[in-house]
């Protein structure tokens, strides 16, 4: 894989990730809760993955299925238009689906959002 010059180097973003997996926010921990070993339908998936000098929140390689888990701060048209053009990268690149879970949903409703993981795994 070649990274943009101006890209993270993986070893950042591997520092990055792992920083993350200790301090999740409330949302993606109670969805790594339900996730993590092969709680899903026996289905392998990491969480804080790096995937093309990006990190997703989790990532089912054998499925080739991303889970972002989305907070307020992905609301704005801003973050929004940075998020559909990663996405598309990454989609095209790895040959990787998206799903992305609304965190409200997640803390209000984990067995909602879950079914949503399980949809896009069909």
């Amino acid at each position: 894989m070649h990274l943009r010059n101006d890209a993270p180097s993986l070893f950042l973003l591997t520092t990055f990730a792992r920083r993350m997996r200790k301090a999740p926010t409330k949302s993606e921990a109670l969805m790594w809760g339900q996730l993590k070993g092969r709680k899903l339908d026996g289905v392998r998936f990491r969480r804080q993955a790096v995937l093309g000098g990006c990190i997703v929140d989790f990532l089912a390689p054998c499925e080739r299925l991303v889970v972002e888990v989305d907070g307020a701060v992905h609301r704005t048209p801003l973050a929004r238009a940075h998020d559909a053009r990663r996405q598309a990268w990454l989609e095209q690149a790895y040959g990787v689906r998206f799903v992305r879970v609304d965190a409200e949903l997640v803390e209000r409703d984990v067995r909602a959002a879950v079914a949503r993981v399980r949809q896009a795994l069909r």
